[in-house]
């Protein structure tokens, strides 16, 4: 059948059973798909006056030079109109539509070009082609002209080289190469890096500050001691086989535990809630800047036709199953039931191996059972998040697949959502685990609490379990981080390395443009889809536990600079040139970022309350320090161990694991032969009621000062308002002059006729 286009056949250099054929859109074909896809062409330069904003003028300095890559022209346009060809500013044919336009309608033929028609069956599109192994491949070309810097060149220089680590994206020129979708996609991981500087740096702050009193913390200095900490012999953490151990074995522990639990962290978690909340709202002013500049300001639904696979499918409605995540729940229990295994292994032989062993002696201090068990069990959990991303994709791409949406945007929205809730629960769920759950509910020593009749509860560390979640979350983000670059990285390049040696030719031959960009790494379709998604990971571990670990955003920072790089040294020369396609923003993942500042809010004000000890000392220090709860007359943190510990009897222990003395352990309960003994004491109702009290009031303060900033940072700003209402007036102009200029000269010819007909000299008839 015949589609307007021009084919030319080409034999392989490399493998002589290859053909390829290039495509070719004629200026007649292009003009007629323009109109069908709406595309905006340019009608008249644009010679208004350009708002800089904010952003612009802080970041205008780090940008390539405008002598290397130079400032796009600014025009003014509109949808475009085979019938109007004279209104629109065509200067010459061969630039009137840029190779990412070209590309992307000259995909639009092949997308929808039949090729086997059988009665009422038709077979179309070169995806089917593709999958059906007719064709190994399709792709549009990268830029090559020689004797001159192409723009594939100068991405390369100044974007993807190591030595423009420190400047600005070209995104002009991205967007212009690469077409909008890629380019939005950078425009959002550059603007979040440049945001994650301020938070990295108050993150670091608060470390420091954490790192440089920890020493003087009432806390350490009472565990430490050898007169209190090392008089204090605790009740065994598991049954039978556990040891008594002593409090001031804890010592280094406690010490790190005062680095990320202190009042720094407080701050710093509140001042990142207002953080997410300014990130958001000026990412919506600058992506409303880009959509101006980049002319997707009317990007509507209807100008995005629907996906092939919808036109040949969609016979009648589908409905989207109800999905489960069972393998995620079993994995987190596998992990737990591990996690306990584990500790009672490293309780029973850890300390004892470090006590006898003199190769071991220095580092009896540092190797405690919980952090042995939290090292461990995080490498674990990481080991089984990677294994289930492969699974959890497929189910995910399967149930959309089942669903078919109408458009591309429609199908990348709705696998937007399901992935992520996988993701969710796959990449967080031993966070929320290790901060919520675990030593919440472990009973007390003569009555512990079991899991499936055989394995006792675990319980936290002395100081809480703010340590191990610190652990977990430094190990998950920087194995996520090595592991994608050695995906995205080390993989592309090998392939290629191997593609290029199994290939080689000899000397004389020269491999054309087309062979050479066969022989890079398809992208894959979902293959932008990987990087939002692995960045809006990365977001949630930055924003959801910053109150355990203000280095996340620091950590994130070094990630993304890495990142940037990458991906476009792997977009520009590891990956063959993907299809350009228009969008207007992120799409679906806003929304997610959205409800992840929300939930970030709720999270960190439960960590802070429930898993740092932060709110007990608190507590201990305006209300159990003085009378009537103590003897003292002034607030003091002296005898806040003391304070937190419950004793137990040994005579309430079961025969099998009797101790020889009366042994604490961490708990608000009363102490024996009080009427209620073991019960919670008036102390825990303290600390639960101060809990809430702090849950309540930090979320409601934050969560006013979220919604003001948002009310008061518009989505758009009002001088871009005014000139995207003035540049429309000016196009409608521009287009209503030049159609009466074109009428005139259609009529000129007419009104000459009239003239010369009409016998009276003095009529005079003006077109």
């Amino acid at each position: 059948m015949n589609l307007g286009v021009e084919l030319e056949a080409a034999q392989s250099v490399v493998d002589e059973k290859l053909v390829y054929v290039k495509v070719h859109v004629p200026f007649e074909v292009l003009c007629t798909y323009a109109e069908v896809l709406h595309i905006k062409l340019p009608i008249q330069p644009n010679d208004l006056a350009q708002q800089s904003s904010t952003y612009n003028c802080f970041t205008r300095h780090f940008y390539p030079s405008e002598d290397v890559i130079a400032k796009e022209p600014d025009f003014f346009t509109a949808p475009f109109r085979k019938d109007q060809l004279k209104c629109f500013y065509v200067k010459d044919r061969e630039q009137f539509f840029t190779p990412a336009v070209r590309s992307r309608m000259a995909y639009y033929i092949l997308s929808r070009a039949p090729y086997d028609v059988k009665g009422s069956m038709k077979k179309f599109g070169i995806s089917k082609l593709l999958d059906g192994g007719v064709y190994k491949a399709a792709y549009p070309l990268h830029d090559v002209k020689p004797g001159c810097p192409n723009e594939r060149f100068l991405l390369y220089n100044e974007w993807a080289h190591p030595k423009s680590f420190y400047k600005m994206q070209p995104l002009d020129l991205i967007r212009k190469y690469f077409g909008e979708k890629i380019g939005i996609y950078f425009a959002w991981l550059g603007f979040y890096t440049v945001m994650l500087t301020l938070a990295a740096a108050v993150g670091l702050g608060c470390f420091i500050y954490g790192y440089t009193t920890r020493e003087s913390s009432t806390w350490s200095k009472e565990v430490c001691d050898p007169q209190i900490g090392g008089e204090i012999i605790m009740c065994p953490q598991c049954d039978k086989i556990c040891p008594y151990w002593r409090l001031n074995t804890t010592c280094e522990s406690s010490k790190r535990l005062c680095v990320f639990d202190n009042y720094g962290t407080l701050v710093f978690a509140i001042f990142m809630s207002v953080w997410v909340t300014l990130f958001l709202e000026f990412w919506k002013r600058y992506q409303a800047e880009l959509e101006h500049d980049w002319d997707t300001v009317e990007f509507l639904q209807q100008e995005e036709q629907p996906r092939p696979e919808y036109e040949a499918k969609c016979i009648y409605e589908r409905v989207n199953p109800v999905t489960q995540v069972l393998l995620i729940i079993a994995s987190v229990v596998g992990v737990i039931v591990y996690r306990l295994a584990m500790f009672i292994t490293f309780s029973a032989k850890l300390r004892s191996d470090l006590k006898y062993s003199k190769e071991l002696e220095p580092f009896k201090e540092y190797v405690t059972p919980q952090m042995a068990t939290s090292i461990t069990s995080s490498i674990i959990s990481f080991i089984i998040i990677m294994i289930l991303n492969n699974v959890y994709e497929k189910v995910a791409i399967w149930i959309t697949d089942f669903e078919l949406p109408r458009t591309k945007t429609e199908y990348e929205n709705s696998l937007t959502l399901k992935m992520f809730l996988f993701q969710f629960v796959n990449y967080y769920s031993s966070c929320f685990y290790i901060a919520f759950f675990k030593g919440k509910v472990v009973g007390y020593p003569g009555k512990p609490v079991y899991w499936f009749g055989a394995f006792r509860n675990e319980e936290c560390d002395p100081g809480g379990c703010l340590t191990e979640l610190t652990t977990q979350l430094s190990i998950i983000m920087t194995g996520k981080a090595v592991w994608n670059n050695i995906q995205e990285v080390l993989l592309p390049w090998v392939k290629n390395l191997i593609f290029r040696h199994c290939t080689q030719v000899g000397s004389e031959k020269v491999i054309p443009r087309w062979e050479q960009d066969y022989q890079l790494q398809p992208i894959g379709k979902l293959g932008l889809f990987y990087e939002y998604l692995e960045m809006v990971i990365q977001f949630g571990f930055v924003t959801l536990f910053v109150a355990s670990f203000p280095l996340a955003p620091l950590l994130a920072l070094f990630n993304n600079l890495c990142e940037i790089r990458v991906d476009a040294w792997k977009f520009t020369t590891q990956s063959r040139r993907v299809v350009p396609e228009k969008a207007q923003d992120i799409g679906a993942w806003q929304p997610i970022l959205q409800g992840v500042a929300i939930l970030a809010v709720a999270t960190n004000a439960a960590i802070i309350a429930f898993t740092s000890d932060m709110i007990p000392r608190l507590v201990y220090y305006w209300a159990f320090s003085v009378s009537p709860y103590s003897d003292g007359s002034e607030h003091t943190m002296t005898g806040f161990i003391n304070s937190s510990l419950s004793i137990f009897y040994i005579d309430h222990f079961n025969n099998e694991s009797r101790p020889t003395v009366d042994t604490p352990y961490r708990d608000f309960r009363n102490p024996p032969g009080h009427p209620n003994q073991y019960e919670y004491s008036i102390h825990y109702w303290h600390v639960i009621a101060a809990k809430l009290a702090f849950m309540i009031v930090v979320e409601h303060i934050v969560y006013f000062t979220k919604f003001i900033l948002s009310y008061m940072i518009p989505d758009v700003p009002e001088a871009l308002k005014e000139q995207i209402k003035r540049e429309r007036y000016l196009t409608q102009v521009i287009l209503h002059e030049t159609n009466i200029k074109h009428f005139k000269e259609l009529m000129k010819p007419v009104a000459d006729n009239l003239l010369d007909d009409i016998e009276e000299p003095e009529l005079d008839l003006k077109l």
